[in-house]
């Protein structure tokens, strides 16, 4: 089973290590502003760290759901592969997000994408799934024959 599942817990280990990245990031932001908890306001530089952590914390768990799912029912390689396509996405959008707010557009649409892509994963895995599970049909074998 772990032969299964063993790309997408390594690509969950990256986006955990991710936000944690981002976490710190918001801590270090704190310092150097003299911004203490639980105030989330000061400076556009300190605003724009903070939003962009915040943002990445708020779809994490949208994008470990749509991972895990693609995964399972649809093919782990290809969920693993958009799921580091995502991570890195979001990777560019903190950093685009803590230069300036206008940087963080293409990366942010780029990984709402990937988002996309995740989904229908899922939707034609899980889809394929009941077909073959409660109604018999498979698909993959009408459209290979």
């Amino acid at each position: 089973m772990l032969d299964q599942i063993h790309l997408l817990a390594a690509v969950t280990v990256l986006g955990v290590l991710e936000q944690a990245y981002f976490f710190l990031q918001v801590i270090y932001a704190r310092r150097v502003f003299g911004i203490s908890p639980p105030k989330t306001s000061g400076p556009p530089e300190f605003e724009r760290i903070f939003r962009a952590q915040v943002n990445s914390s708020e779809y994490f768990p949208i994008f470990l759901a749509l991972l895990w799912q693609a995964g399972l029912f649809f093919h782990q390689g290809l969920a693993a592969a958009l799921g580091l396509l995502y991570l890195y996405a979001r990777y560019c959008y903190f950093i685009g997000y803590r230069a300036s707010s206008s940087e963080r557009l293409a990366p942010i649409y780029f990984s709402t994408g990937v988002l996309w892509i995740l989904i229908a994963a899922s939707a034609l895995g899980i889809l394929h799934f009941f077909l073959s599970h409660y109604v018999g049909l498979n698909v993959l074998q009408l459209l290979t024959a």
